[in-house]
């Protein structure tokens, strides 16, 4: 099954079609992975839409190669993320932190920029809600383990 994925586009949302093409699995497979891998929720909108994000689609092709090209079961695919998690956390520790190399600064021309806010005008937006800080906290957990799989995956 090592057929090479396409590459990502830089857009903000996915819909489960795009997602499926993107990762190479059928949107009924997607749709189950929610159920069985709690890192990993769409936003859902009128009619149960699923909208993907970026993290998302990177986190699905994490769960692709452990299932299908490393050969885990599910129990053990949920088991080897929370392990990522986990020693991303222990890296993350004081004292333990490991300087990122080949990141610099990148320069975006304004133009360039209002183009892309632009282009990205079109892709449905999320409702605006109020959150208590507990919402917050739950938020700042998650992409605390979605930048450890991130990390992990390079």
């Amino acid at each position: 099954m090592e057929k090479a994925l396409p590459p990502i586009p830089v857009k903000r949302y996915f819909t489960i079609g795009e997602v499926g093409e993107l990762c190479g699995v059928k949107p009924h497979v997607l749709r189950y992975w929610e159920q069985e891998f709690t890192q990993l929720r769409p936003m859902k909108r009128r009619g149960n839409r699923r909208y993907y994000q970026h993290h998302e689609v990177l986190m699905i092709r994490r769960i692709r190669d452990l299932l299908y090209d490393q050969g885990f079961t599910i129990s053990g695919a949920r088991n080897k993320l929370q392990e990522m998690v986990q020693s991303e956390r222990e890296r993350r520790k004081p004292g333990n932190e490991v300087p990122l190399e080949g990141m610099e600064a990148v320069e975006i021309d304004q133009e360039e920029f209002d183009a892309a806010v632009q282009d990205d005008k079109d892709v449905p937006r999320p409702p605006v809600r109020t959150v208590d800080l507990s919402q917050l906290l739950n938020l700042r957990r998650e992409l605390n383990e979605i930048r450890e799989l991130l990390t992990l995956s390079h």
